[in-house]
């Protein structure tokens, strides 16, 4: 199930579904213990004897106040004759998640309502030796299992307490939770309850014809009692209003500190470019992991794990995307974070980054395995090492930030760069076998090994700038070595395209996968082509051809016959479901090809289909069904936002050269 307007604050997370249900909350990392484990918490309404819990039988629309990660969420509900406007979100600065609900009685006389809120919690990932008590002095229920508390309560029109609770056990010996027990309208009261256990509160307001009432609803999260009292005093001495209206004008600051301004390119991608800001935000964590995604439904098909870890190659491009707009600060702590996990290689190679990272540095799970035909292999990536070091040089190429730089020279630079120099075949220069970016082949793959060549290529202009001539030599040869063997063996003249990956077998010679793979567009993207060369030109064309998913949709699919998440309808019309970040691809060669404006241009279908293809809060998926449209798997997913981010960055800084060129041009006439 898709997750709509995620709110954070890179300590606190809160994940909604398509039913308006609280389904992750991650505290005090993101991407590492989601305090629900996934399940539901609900809130519902009891009116005139009849009760219902909003979800999608109601009328939802999820959208975000304008340039804010404050949600504007409207809910209606004609058979209650209710609706509501719900405003959800998390202080910038403190863990409190806050929701806001004006609610409007559309009966012409006077009516009680119940507003009911369960919380499910699972802290620490677990339903096991969880607790929930009622506190009187903070009028609160408290959650709480070793060092994680969660003190939940409110006010109604603007009074402080709750009207009725109740604490109890779920999903053990048949018992489901105390949300059932709300649907009768009245709460037991039981006020602790301890192991697998929820609780729910409810708000009474009266309400007059045609009439609003306001509910307000919070949870602060801490590592004691002290810490969530304390948040608890914070806000009933601020008020609600003081905390939504700060966080409000603290994003609007942050998404438009840079004054960036879209002269040629449509309002929806101007939007879109803001949102997606917004949203990339959500999944960073303030020890400096990127995370890929944070929605915990992809368990379900995923083998019970989930997209919550730092992937060095999505994290990479999003820390560059990120660089390009101006926000240094968030890159900055994602290469500190990657000097703290790089590979120490005290009794093998070293400088090397492994799958994937669990936002506290250790290593995450994998399926990479060490063995292969009982031989031992380095279960690695190669691109993503390469990757880190291409965005740190263009971190550093923007800012000049010599002092930060040199903390990372030696342990983190240079270090990389010897392994990727150093990890080559000595008759080939190619490099040896990795997995490739989809995580699914071992083999010599054109992505990978482009990102290679830029990852030393930035290697040696680290050397270069720092005057370190001997590496610098050395990363320049093996620059050259790699850039010839990828012509040589992953380029196919008979075929006219590069190749998605080759094989080496026992005579000396290369098994060769000729599957059509859109991440073939890669040779131009990290310079070891020029976009307009031969072979570039050859190998765009046949992935437009190939993967353009020819239904009214659009799109590219990753791939020729991509099972991934693919219900296999329409396989003639629909290579696989496309993918945001493939057809962005697309988007990104056609602006650095593009020689005048009008070429440019070519790139606004591309930008305009990736916001249209979004959620209309702006969320995207990882990839679309080719006939519905509807998001699938992981959303949203970061990595989707951030080439969205650097696709229309590109596309604005080749604007402005081309039109500086246009203007000296027509001097020149002069």
């Amino acid at each position: 199930m898709a997750r709509d307007i995620p709110v954070g604050n890179g300590t606190l997370l809160v994940n909604f579904d398509e039913d308006y249900c609280l389904r992750d909350l991650y505290f005090p990392s993101i991407g590492k213990e989601n305090q629900t484990d996934g399940h539901k918490s609900r809130f519902g309404v009891w009116v005139d004897g009849a009760f219902s819990w909003v979800s999608r039988e109601w009328n939802i629309s999820f959208e975000y106040v304008e340039e804010s990660l404050v949600t504007r969420v409207t809910a209606s509900n004609e058979k209650l004759g209710v609706a509501l406007v719900c405003n959800d979100l998390v202080d910038y600065a403190e863990s409190m998640y806050i929701k806001r609900l004006i609610l409007r009685n559309q009966a012409d006389r006077e009516r009680e309502f119940r507003i009911f809120f369960n919380q499910d919690f699972n802290i620490l990932g677990s339903s096991a030796a969880n607790t929930a008590y009622y506190d009187p002095d903070e009028k609160a229920i408290i959650h709480y299992k070793e060092r994680r508390y969660f003190l939940v309560t409110g006010m109604r029109n603007s009074v402080q307490g709750i009207d009725q609770y109740a604490t109890g056990i779920k999903e053990f010996h048949g018992m489901q939770g105390t949300w059932m027990d709300a649907e009768d309208g009245i709460l037991s009261g039981n006020p602790i309850a301890q192991g697998s256990v929820d609780s729910t509160l409810s708000f009474t307001v009266k309400v007059p014809p045609m009439g609003a009432g306001k509910i307000e609803y919070w949870i602060c999260a801490g590592k004691n009692y002290d810490d969530v009292r304390r948040l608890n005093k914070m806000i009933l001495g601020h008020g609600l209003e003081h905390f939504t209206q700060r966080t409000d004008n603290y994003w609007k600051a942050w998404v438009n500190k840079e004054r960036t301004e879209f002269p040629e390119l449509p309002d929806p991608v101007e939007k879109m470019y803001k949102k997606s800001l917004l949203i990339m935000q959500t999944n960073i964590d303030k020890g400096g992991a990127i995370i890929a995604g944070t929605d915990s439904d992809i368990s379900r098909i995923f083998t019970q794990d989930t997209y919550a870890y730092m992937w060095p190659r999505d994290s990479a491009v999003t820390a560059y995307a990120l660089d390009r707009a101006g926000y240094q600060a968030l890159p900055r702590r994602f290469f500190e974070f990657c000097y703290g996990i790089i590979t120490q290689g005290k009794e093998s190679l070293g400088g090397y980054f492994l799958h994937k990272y669990n936002p506290d540095g250790s290593l995450g799970s994998s399926w990479q395995p060490w063995v292969s035909d009982n031989h031992k292999i380095l279960p690695i990536q190669e691109d993503s090492t390469a990757l880190v070091l291409w965005a740190l040089w263009r971190h550093f190429d923007r800012y000049r930030n010599v002092e930060f730089v040199i903390s990372l020279f030696e342990h983190l630079i240079m270090r990389c760069g010897d392994f990727l120099a150093s990890y080559l075949d000595d008759a080939t220069g190619l490099p040896l076998p990795s997995y490739d970016l989809w995580e699914e082949k071992w083999g010599i793959h054109t992505y990978t090994v482009s990102a290679i060549y830029g990852g030393i290529k930035a290697a040696e202009r680290f050397a270069e700038f720092f005057r370190e001539g001997r590496r610098k030599r050395i990363y320049e040869r093996a620059a050259a070595r790699v850039k010839a063997a990828l012509e040589k063996y992953l380029y196919s003249r008979e075929h006219r395209r590069f190749l998605k990956t080759i094989n080496p077998v026992k005579d000396g010679s290369f098994e060769r996968d000729l599957t059509v793979d859109a991440s073939t567009y890669a040779p131009f993207y990290f310079g070891v082509y020029e976009p307009d060369d031969e072979r570039v030109v050859n190998t765009m064309h046949a992935i437009i051809d190939t993967l353009w998913v020819k239904t009214p949709i659009g799109g590219l699919a990753r791939y020729e016959n991509d099972t991934y998440n693919f219900n296999g309808k329409n396989a003639g019309r629909a290579p696989g479901n496309p993918w945001f970040v493939c057809t962005l691809w697309l988007a990104q060669w056609y602006v650095a090809k593009a020689k005048n404006l009008q070429e440019l241009h070519e790139a606004d279908r591309i930008l305009e289909w990736a916001a249209k293809r979004a959620l209309p809060s702006g969320i995207m998926a990882e990839q679309i069904d080719p006939v519905t449209g509807q998001p699938l798997s992981v959303m949203p997913l970061t990595w989707s936002h951030a080439t969205y981010l650097s696709a229309v960055l590109e596309y604005m800084e080749k604007e402005r050269r081309l039109k500086e060129t246009e203007v000296a041009y027509a001097e020149s006439r002069r």
